[in-house]
């Protein structure tokens, strides 16, 4: 269990970093018109989906196996949480899965567009509006502590 704990929150640098990236090179490419590359464009915004739902996968996994997460709500019930256990059990994994569903959007929206211009501004918008809601949750004090 302390494996899958570690590994949620390595991976969530590399996770960060490349949706950082990706919403970095939509909005250049949305903003300064660029042409929709698949060499790089098209990897980048795929790379940070694949990735942002390994990381789903992993925390989810770690949800319901970890003392934080279901466990948590079942023993304690939903009044029972003090805010820090709130935001391990409820906050962190509802936001999340919200984001990820943004992020999806935002690929299956670009796929659709003809107009390189509207590709950059549908991955833009939808991945950087999961990663402000990533970055909301995130339990900060026990990640960099």
């Amino acid at each position: 269990m302390e494996i899958v704990k570690t590994l949620h929150s390595y991976f969530a640098y590399i996770v960060l970093l490349i949706l950082i990236l990706a919403v970095i090179n939509a909005l250049t490419g949305w903003l300064g018109k660029k042409e929709f590359r698949f060499e790089k464009d098209l990897r980048v915004s795929l790379f940070a989906l694949i990735l942002s739902h390994i990381q789903l996968l992993i925390g989810l996994v770690l949800f319901f196996v970890s003392a934080n997460g279901l466990k948590a709500i079942q023993a304690l019930g939903m009044g029972g949480l003090n805010a820090p256990a709130r935001l391990l059990a409820v906050e962190h994994p509802f936001t999340n899965i919200l984001a990820i569903a943004l992020i999806t959007i935002g690929w299956s929206r670009h796929k659709k567009k003809t107009d390189d211009t509207a590709k950059f501004k549908s991955i833009a918008i939808f991945y950087g509006l999961g990663l402000l809601l990533i970055l909301s949750r995130i339990p900060w004090g026990q990640w960099l502590g």
